[in-house]
């Protein structure tokens, strides 16, 4: 349970497999999930094998459920989803961004935006009543809920403005099995999504698609938030 937030209703804009996999751990937290699509209806076999706390629905119709939302589409389609899920209905919530602006149009992968400015800073900028966390995005979908790995727990680096929203998603990584890395306010969007090609420049040239970061400290009381 996450402190302080009984029965939280989390929306997740994007049935991609990023969204999915963490629309599976919230259920296990004892909070209700709904998955947007485009097409939710294409998302029943879905939503049946996950639980009676998950649903689907449209974007609009997430966006206006969820306590919490979480952006798990497309880097290219993320401001897209947004205006499809009703900017207004962003207003005071906590924003998980966990998107990256893969470039992918000359077979390579780039970012389409990077340096000055951050597909982070352009969500929070979307949505200026939101408080926007960037996590989640250095990690692929197969290990942001309970990562399991030799030296772990991995740490989840995130971003932000608001300190109660990174408190919130802290929790959230703590009881998904992560450490956590507060790097600062939503600039440092420019920093993680640029990781996030390190994540997927060491997995194109090994071959390996189950790796994660982790910040070693000598204190390691800072690892557990104390």
């Amino acid at each position: 349970m996450i402190r302080g937030m009984q029965n939280i209703k989390v929306g997740i804009l994007g049935s991609g497999d990023v969204g999915k996999a963490l629309a599976r751990g919230f259920p296990g937290l004892g909070h209700e999930v709904r998955i947007g699509s485009r097409e939710p209806e294409k998302l029943a076999e879905w939503t049946a094998s996950a639980g009676e706390r998950a649903s689907a629905g449209t974007f609009e119709e997430t966006a206006s459920f969820g306590d919490v939302i979480v952006l798990a589409t497309l880097g290219t389609g993320t401001e897209s989803a947004i205006d499809l899920g009703g900017v207004a209905n962003f207003d005071g919530k906590v924003v998980i961004d966990a998107t990256n602006p893969l470039d992918f149009s000359s077979g390579a992968p780039k970012l389409f935006v990077g340096h000055t400015d951050s597909l982070g800073e352009r969500v929070q900028r979307k949505v200026p009543k939101a408080r926007v966390v960037k996590a989640f995005n250095t990690v692929g979908n197969a290990l942001m809920v309970n990562p399991d790995l030799p030296g772990g727990p991995p740490d989840m680096f995130l971003a932000g403005n608001d300190e109660a929203a990174k408190k919130l998603v802290s929790q959230i990584c703590h009881h998904f099995g992560w450490g956590v890395a507060d790097i600062g306010g939503i600039e440092g969007a420019r920093h993680l999504e640029a990781m996030c090609m390190t994540w997927v420049l060491y997995g194109s040239k090994n071959g390996i698609w189950t790796h994660a970061f982790k910040l070693l400290r000598k204190d390691e009381a800072s690892r557990n938030g104390k």
